[in-house]
């Protein structure tokens, strides 16, 4: 008993340091550590020929899983219970660590048959490193995924915007950077686990050596290929943040006056063009939500954002919510909308977030959660993100689409030359949430090289280059144009081209990991196991 709650205590340990990789804290090498300590707990630990301890079987892997998971989330995600309670942010943590849970039970078989004392020893500690990176790699795409679309916040690949890996983005997108980080923590704890066993070997060292090396290859490679030159156009841009007039969850009891304050920092862009204090904008992006009141029914709206349009010669980008019949459903939409010409192209939102945007099983939820009713009643669009404005190719990810692969990638791989992301971050607060997201955009901006434009009604808006550098950024909670020259023309990188395949890969190492520490386990010797 002892043994497990040292090895739970490591486990919450792994998920705390993992958190802190994210913003606020920002520390990306933090998750190198993270990977390392959870794959140290969940493996036999041997020393002078003999078990410390049990070795922990699948069950206690899957404890241990859970509680580095629900130490994580807690950490990472503690802004979905700002305004309608912790039990939220415990509801979402819980669920969420239940994945860590498959990846802990899988990886602790991973690791009896890869640390398994005999011959080979620098072979099976090299698969056992990719077993279990492709293993996480799987778990991480299934949470992603399902159910109800996923939740993708918090994979690895997020945290490390700042980090030197980053470049690895471009060769294999989000899942090939993740499995990297993964891949060094797991041969770090590995290569320390055989040290402590008098196992490491000339030959072990050489086979886990094999992924520093090849990790360093390739982030040296997505530089490479992302400094190539290519020929480009300057567009100018306005991201404009208009704030709200108070914070929580009402704000869409605001309309009107969220509305009137993106009319009013807009009109005064207006007035520094008219006076030559600032560059005309080709196109102007504002945020989700920004007019919440449908522009195509309510005539005023529509004319101020028409008149404004054709003031600045410019199309503007308009989050909106448009009804979908007499009913309550409603889509939540980025309009395009070029002057006199009005609506000249769209996206609805594809993504929806469960438990905000559309409530799964209203019935039981709302009985059990009298908060639940507030949930909206969005329906997911079928468009792929891409739009036209001014002649230039959009992709537009609206706020909790930037974290899915598909929404990002798909546009940019039709043509677009610039990502949008459109989002309202109002009802979180002042918390991380809204910088996690754009430690997210940062990351999609450097796997497709395209300039990535953030419009948020309360902030943080920003505006980032192709190499993931924040260019411009705005304070939250205080009105805001961001004015810039991007340029256009260079997006697109291999990870655009080869789609899911990394993803599909990665995912099929740790199947392959997981069937080979089955097919290999050693029978049972001189030793226990935890239950």
């Amino acid at each position: 008993m002892t043994a497990l709650l040292v090895r739970a205590l490591g486990a919450a340990a792994a998920g705390a340091l993992l958190a802190a990789s994210f913003p606020p804290v920002g520390l990306w090498w933090a998750a190198f550590p993270a990977v390392a300590l959870l794959v140290v707990v969940l493996a036999p630990v041997r020393r002078g020929g003999r078990d410390l301890g049990r070795r922990p079987r699948a069950r206690t892997g899957a404890l241990l899983g859970f509680v580095a998971g629900l130490t994580f989330f807690l950490l990472l995600v503690p802004w979905v219970g700002l305004y309608v309670g912790a039990y939220a942010a415990w509801g979402l943590s819980a669920v969420e660590a239940l994945y860590l849970a498959g990846f802990g039970a899988g990886a602790a078989v991973i690791l009896r048959t890869a640390l398994h004392p005999g011959p080979g020893v620098g072979r099976r500690a090299l698969a056992g490193v990719l077993g279990v990176t492709g293993w996480w790699s799987l778990w991480e795409w299934i949470r992603s995924s399902w159910p109800w679309g996923g939740f993708p916040w918090g994979r690895l690949a997020f945290g490390q915007a700042d980090g030197p890996l980053l470049p690895i983005a471009a060769l294999g997108g989000s899942p090939l950077l993740g499995f990297a980080v993964a891949a060094l923590g797991s041969a770090l704890a590995v290569g320390l686990l055989l040290a402590v066993r008098h196992e490491l070997s000339g030959r072990a060292v050489g086979a886990l050596a094999v992924v520093p090396v090849v990790t360093a290859g390739f982030a040296l490679a997505g530089t490479l290929t992302s400094a190539a030159e290519r020929e480009t156009e300057a567009v100018e841009v306005a991201v404009v943040q208009g704030n709200v007039p108070r914070l929580g969850l009402d704000f869409q009891a605001q309309r009107r006056a969220v509305l009137e304050n993106h009319l009013g920092v807009t009109a005064e862009l207006a007035d520094r063009v008219d006076a030559g204090t600032a560059p005309r904008p080709d196109l102007v992006i504002w945020p989700e939500n920004a007019s919440d009141i449908s522009p195509l029914d309510d005539r005023r709206a529509g004319t101020q954002i028409g008149a404004l349009s054709e003031r600045l010669s410019a199309p503007i980008l308009v989050g909106t919510v448009l009804p979908v019949g007499s009913g309550p459903e409603a889509t939540n939409t980025v309009l395009v909308w070029d002057g006199d010409d009005g609506v000249v192209d769209r996206h609805d939102k594809h993504y929806i977030q469960p438990f905000g945007e559309w409530l799964p099983w209203r019935g039981l939820f709302e009985a059990l959660f009298p908060i639940a009713e507030s949930a909206g009643h969005f329906v997911p669009g079928n468009t792929t993100g891409h739009v036209r404005a001014a002649g230039v190719d959009l992709g537009a990810a609206i706020c909790f689409e930037v974290a899915f692969d598909t929404a990002a990638r798909t546009p940019v791989a039709e043509g677009a030359q610039i990502l949008t992301v459109p989002t309202n971050n109002a009802t979180f607060g002042r918390s991380p949430m809204t910088y996690q997201q754009l430690a997210m955009s940062r990351v999609r901006a450097v796997e497709h090289r395209v300039p990535v434009l953030i419009a948020a009604t309360s902030g943080v808006s920003a505006v980032v280059a192709p190499d993931g550098a924040v260019l411009q950024e705005t304070d939250i909670f205080e009105p805001a144009v961001l004015s810039a020259t991007v340029e256009v023309g260079s997006a697109g990188t291999m990870a655009t081209r080869l789609g899911g395949i990394p993803q599909t890969l990665v995912g099929l190492i740790g199947l392959a990991g997981l069937a080979w520490a089955l097919i290999r386990r050693p029978l049972p010797a001189n030793h226990t196991e935890e239950t």
